[in-house]
């Protein structure tokens, strides 16, 4: 364990400080409250408490630094106004902005503070490091819609952007509510962040398609006058990532792929499985690329690292411990242990536990190492007793029917929980809950097991799903507190039907068939769609194969109809019945599916 004496991280989170957020309440135009930073910053003043790991307490304090801050000359950041860092670079004529937060409201704050201390330069450029929402949601509160400024970003980032916030979006929303904390008090029985940040802002999100794509590490670009120099690092922190290094002011951008944290390797939320093989050789990679040339290191999570010494120590430390967690659990995986088994075994060398960047505070290495053997193995573990095991609710029943009924379950959890088992007292209790969900007893029992669990947990994410759940068997299900729809108007035609296809309710459309020719006369495509054995089929065609129905619209028409805005200015061609059987056969997700009862 590190030295709680360090107070090293505390002084670099300070550095550079030039204002705070005053008040460090975000308001949407409506005077909702998007995000309130005064919160933390009061919430985790003094001691930890009883409630709370030490560890995670003290990177909640460090989260919730905020303000405006100097990184070097001409590079500034906003921290702790949002999950994630917005930094700005200045150029000759305005501003480079990088990471534009989650939410408008939130970015346009920050871009506020900004010019409050350094002038109203415009924005030049837009910077997206990565795909994931926290990076590019907040982009019109920095631009227009019809913003001409280029918007650079690696290449697929549309492409995963999309598949990460929209195809599984409303499933990713609701696990997301747990691992957030949403709903939770920030209190000390209650959230104290996330631990990569506060936490995730409420505010309108959107998105701008990229202009220009980094396609090779080694591209250059000069933005109204400032030289940076890429590196694609696609697979790490997400499908499509770049670090980057800005020469003339000897800064290195590492994205979201070196923080002050073990990062995930898949999130609780849900997400790609990540490569720490491939992560840990872009880090190496960045360093032999830029860590000679770099005075101080940024990230678009967390505070900066001076110093070409301090840097290379961090990049050589996060360098080996993704590889370690990889390497180990494939020397252990080819002994023949499962992925659970796996994660009970592996801890960090000494080296390393002993660097506070190295806990998990949103990652873990339990949570890290089943992803790992996922990755390479699959969720089946090889014992055929496992292949094919009930569902939740039909183990519950049996298991509690074994055990005699609800009543011994409970009492036989209660006492693995007066034992210090709590890990085998949350599966009793669990099981009973899904056997007997409206058994009250059942319900407290779980809910009491979750919040000592979440108590002692070191890494937030896993805080936060622990007390979510004992809130939500008391009966409070918080409403979901970010949408992914804001971005549907950057969405190319085929991910807009692919946002159809997947909401198709097979069973119903079993029996139905249908065709459509969409002709989009703004792109100069064709696109058919069949609904055909359940599927609902499309592809770009050049063939003009007879069709039940012709659509013919722009791409802003067609953005409407998927939004239910009806058929107005749209030509149709054939049988008009067509689209409103297909949309018919469209279901409509929940958004707040249970999760700890059946």
């Amino acid at each position: 364990m590190p030295d709680f004496a360090d107070r090293t991280d505390f002084d670099n989170a300070e550095r550079g400080l030039i204002a705070r957020l005053d008040p460090g309440v975000i308001r949407a135009a409506d005077g909702r409250v998007v995000f309130d930073i005064d919160e933390f910053s009061s919430g985790l003043a003094g001691d930890c408490p009883d409630t709370v790991n030490p560890s995670l307490w003290r990177q909640g304090q460090l989260t919730a630094i905020q303000g405006l801050f100097e990184v070097t000359s001409g590079i500034y950041q906003v921290r702790g106004a949002d999950l994630s860092n917005i930094t700005f670079v200045e150029s000759d004529n305005g501003v480079i902005v990088i990471d534009p937060l989650i939410s408008a409201e939130t970015a346009a704050a920050a871009l506020a503070l900004y010019r409050a201390h350094r002038g109203e330069r415009e924005v030049a450029a837009v910077i997206y490091t990565h795909a994931h929402i926290d990076h590019f949601g907040g982009v019109l509160g920095v631009v227009t819609p019809d913003t001409s400024v280029p918007i650079l970003a690696p290449e697929h980032f549309l492409e995963h952007a999309v598949s990460e916030n929209v195809y599984a979006g409303t499933a990713m929303l609701r696990r997301g509510m747990y691992y957030s904390g949403a709903g939770l008090p920030l209190s000390p029985t209650g959230r104290v962040g996330m631990g990569l940040g506060p936490a995730a802002s409420a505010g309108s999100v959107g998105l701008l398609a990229p202009t220009v794509d980094i396609v090779a590490t080694g591209q250059e670009a000069i933005l109204d006058g400032v030289r940076i120099v890429f590196q694609l690092t696609p697979g790490t922190e997400a499908p499509a990532e770049m670090n980057f290094h800005l020469p003339d002011r000897r800064a290195l951008c590492l994205a979201e792929n070196v923080t002050h944290n073990l990062h995930n390797l898949v999130t609780l939320r849900g997400a790609q499985v990540r490569d720490p093989r491939i992560w840990s050789r872009y880090i190496a990679e960045a360093a032999e690329l830029f860590g000679a040339q770099s005075e101080v290191a940024f990230a678009s999570h967390h505070w900066p690292t001076w110093g070409r010494e301090e840097i290379a120590t961090l990049l050589t430390q996060q360098r080996d411990l993704y590889c370690y967690l990889h390497d180990q659990t494939l020397r252990l995986m080819n002994q023949g242990y499962t992925g659970t088994e796996i994660a009970e075994m592996i801890e960090l060398p000494p080296s390393l536990d002993d660097a506070w960047h190295t806990h998990g505070y949103y990652g873990s290495v339990s949570h890290n190492v089943k992803a790992i053997y996922q990755r390479y193995l699959g969720w089946y573990d090889a014992n055929p007793a496992h292949l094919w095991q009930h569902p939740p609710e039909a183990q519950a029943e049996r298991y509690v029917a074994m055990l005699g009924g609800v009543a011994q379950t409970l009492a036989r959890a209660r006492r693995y929980a007066e034992d210090g088992d709590l890990r085998f007292a949350a599966e009793l209790a669990g099981h009973a809950v899904f056997a007997a969900p409206d058994d009250a007893e059942a319900r407290e029992t779980l809910a009491s097991v979750l919040t000592r669990l979440g108590y002692g947990a070191e890494n937030a994410t896993w805080r936060n799903c622990y007390l979510v759940g004992a809130s939500e068997l008391t009966g409070q299900v918080p409403d979901t507190p970010v949408s992914a729809s804001g971005m549907a108007a950057a969405m190319t035609p085929t991910q807009l039907f692919d946002a159809v296809a997947i909401r198709i309710d097979g069973p119903r459309a079993a029996g139905t068939t249908a065709s459509v020719l969409w002709h989009l006369t703004d792109a100069g495509a064709t696109y058919r769609m069949e609904l055909s054995n359940g599927a609902l089929v499309h592809y770009p065609t050049a063939r003009t194969a007879p069709a039940d129905l012709t659509v013919t619209l722009t791409h802003a028409q067609l953005l409407g109809l998927v939004a239910g805005a009806g058929t107005d200015g749209v030509q149709l061609d054939g049988d008009h019945a067509v689209l409103s059987t297909i949309l018919g056969l469209v279901d409509e997700p929940d958004p707040a599916f249970p999760i700890v009862t059946p």
